[in-house]
This record gives structure tokens, sequence and C-alpha cells, in this order.
């Protein structure tokens, strides 16, 4: 099977310390933390996740440090295929046979809830920190995950919000028929709804599609002020490409991507992409810490000067967080390790303002941001121009509403 073949690449980080190991390093299995990075290496993610997350795993292991404690970090990773069958067969394998102990990443969300499930109640945890279903905190809420960066319902009730404020009460969705697609539609349409909207139609396409023009011609005669493309990865930048070959921006129609990453927008190009409106939880070019970050990440092996997505800034982010959370319980079994990440609430140079609910969700600040015009950009990945911030607080599902057995 194609994903065990690269999950048997292995990288051992060595971070021991010189100094003897003390007692909480008894309790780690098998004398080394091992994360494994669950992704879409060949196919349409490869460049939002792929194998920059696996770079970003690695920095977050090398930054750790060993904790103070000389607690030994490996990272080990596999191709999902974006096929829920072969992403649990990964994940049973890590479980039972190779003593892995974190899941990271896992885009694709029929994968993540099958990965969420797989973990319920092992020693396993599942750092979800990009399947973006709000199931995840929902009904599908577990004692085993955290759930970083987006979720259906933050990009579909959040960019629907911030959308409407700006006048765009008529939309039309373009959907990926699978989960992740029909959540944020589904998210949208509610708050759209609810607050005088309309929803004029939606057209649902299989992942991968390459030919979006009959659902981008019914957009654009549905004469809906808002085309809302609730897809992902290489799907996102098919349709954004077709689009401008129809001119339906120049027409007067406003596009926005629920997903869409800054390594997408390079891949298309600002001639292509400008104007399109976008939410994200991550942008490379915020502050000095982020900054700082990407500028690291480009110079990785393989990297070749790119800066890194969202979902790759929160593979770092959370694995970071995680092995933090090992050296203070000085456990890797997520019985201990979950509860202690949700004690925490502070500043995370990624994400700014963060806490970690009871849930499993992650709250930060979103941003919504619209891709400049060529001319516009000053220097490489130079890409967003920032038109609205969302509060953590205002982000993200309520803690109370998302059905969660896990909430009191």
């Amino acid at each position: 099977m194609r994903g065990f073949g690269v999950g048997r690449f292995r990288i051992g980080l060595a971070l021991a310390l010189a100094c003897a190991a003390g007692s909480a390093r008894a309790e780690i299995s098998g004398d080394v933390v091992r994360v494994g990075v669950l992704n879409d290496i060949s196919g349409i993610f490869q460049d939002t996740n792929g194998m920059g997350s696996v770079e970003a795993a690695r920095m977050a292991a090398e930054d750790f440090g060993g904790g103070g404690k000389g607690i030994k970090v490996e990272i080990v990773y596999a191709d999902h295929q974006n096929k829920a069958d072969v992403g649990s067969a990964i994940a049973r394998k890590w479980l039972d046979v190779e003593g892995v102990d974190a899941i990271v990443d896992v885009p694709n969300s029929a994968v993540g809830l099958a990965i969420n499930t797989i973990l319920r109640d092992s020693r396993m945890t599942f750092l979800a920190s990009s399947t973006a279903s709000s199931d995840l905190t929902g009904k599908a809420c577990s004692p085993n995950t955290i759930q970083w960066v987006n979720d259906a319902w933050a990009t579909g009730n959040t960019t629907a919000a911030a959308m409407m404020q700006r006048g765009g009460k008529d939309w039309y969705f373009v959907t990926v028929d699978y989960a992740l697609g029909k959540g944020i539609e589904a998210e949208a349409t509610n708050y759209i709804e609810k607050h005088g909207g309309k929803v004029l139609g939606s057209s649902k396409h299989p992942l991968g599609t390459s030919d979006f023009a009959s659902f981008l011609l019914q957009a654009q005669s549905s004469k809906a002020k808002v085309i809302g493309l609730a897809n992902a990865g290489g799907d996102t930048i098919n349709a954004v490409k077709q689009a401008a070959e129809f001119g339906i921006q120049q027409g007067g129609q406003t596009m926005v991507a629920f997903l869409l990453f800054v390594n997408d927008i390079h891949g298309m190009g600002l001639k292509v992409a400008q104007g399109l409106q976008l939410l994200e939880a991550f942008y490379w070019d915020m502050n000095d810490d982020t900054r700082a970050f990407a500028k690291r990440f480009a110079a990785r092996p393989g990297m070749n000067g790119k800066m890194p997505s969202g979902n790759q800034a929160g593979v770092y982010a959370s694995t970071l967080a995680y092995l933090n959370a090992v050296a203070a319980t000085g456990s890797d079994d997520a019985k201990a390790v979950v509860p202690q990440m949700k004690t925490f609430k502070g500043k995370d140079k990624l994400f700014g303002d963060t806490t970690i609910r009871q849930d499993g969700r992650v709250i930060h600040p979103m941003y919504l941001f619209e891709v400049k015009k060529p001319e516009e950009s000053k220097y490489p990945y130079d890409y967003y121009k920032l038109i609205a911030t969302i509060p953590a607080d205002q982000a993200f599902r309520p803690l109370a509403d998302g059905g969660c057995s896990l909430v009191k």
C-alpha cells in the first residue's frame, strides 16, 4: 500500500540532552515520542500540506529540544491518498504495531473523521490541524482530539458574516461533494438565511474535478452577488482559473474561497486570483513572529523558498503544544496529555491569542483577506491585504452549541 511505503521513512530527531532522564521519562512509551504526520503527499493538497507539513513537524520537534528533560522525538509520515480506508489502515498500524503516539495534520474530513473514531479512548492523541469538519468538536467530539486552524463552522459562518456586512446577500455555491464541502455550505447557508440573505443555487462536483465550466456557468447565470467556492486545494485553483476565463468577477460577481491558502494563490498567480476574498487563520506576513517562522520554513530542505500555509503553520503549532504537554505531564498517553493541553491560554507566536476549550477546539482570531492586484505586490508571496479581523471569541462556534458530550 503506497501510504505504508512513505510511512516507513522515519526521521529520528535524537533530541536527548546529555543528562540522564528523570522519572517522567519512564512513562513515555518506548522511550521515545513518535508523531505521525498523515496527509496528502501526492494529490490535490500536496502544496498546502504534503512534505511541507512534515518539515513543520520536524521544526516543532527541534524547537522543543527535549523539553528540558531529554525527551526523544521521532517524526514519521504517510500518504492517506484522500481515502478513508487507506488513512484508517495507516492509523491502526501506527497504533497497534509502530508505537506512534500522536497523529497530526490530516486534510480531508472523511479521513479525519475516520481517524477520530479509531483513536477515541486509545492512548493516541489526534491533532486535527487540517481536518475542517466541525463535527470533531460537535457530535463526533472525542477526549483524544484537539482541532486547530479552520473548521467548517468557522469557515462557513465567519466568511458569510464578513461578506454580508459588505453587501453580499445573494449567494450561489460551487461545492465539493464530500463532508468538507457539504459542511461548509450548510453552515454558510444557515447563517445567510438567518440574516436576511438568499441562496440562489448550488452545484456539487467530485473531488479532483478538472472541468468547472458547467458549474461556473450556472453560478454566473444565477446573478448571485457572491459565488462561494466550498472546496479546497486543486479544486479551488481550477475553479478560480476557469472563472477568470469567463470574466465572472469582471462581470460584477464576487468570488469567495472558503478554504484557500497562500500556496494556492502562488500557484495560480495574482493576475488570475486578484480580488478573490478568503478567510485565513494564519498569514506568513502578519507580524515579526510569523515572518521569522516563514523564513526558517522557506529555508528547509525541499521547500525552495516557499512560504508556509495556514495548515502547515497549524502542524507546527499543534505539534509543539503537544510536546510541551508531554514534557509537563511526563507521559505521552492521551489521557494525560490532552487534558494538559486544554489548560493552555495565552499567546501562540503564529496564531495570536489562543485558548484550547474543553471540546478540543483551539480558539484564535481569523482574518478576511482580499488577494492583491499584481501591481500591489511588492515582493514574493506578498499576496494579501487585510479586510477584517474576527476576534477569537466570535470566529468559532460557541462552546455550548456543538452538542459535544465533553462539555458539561
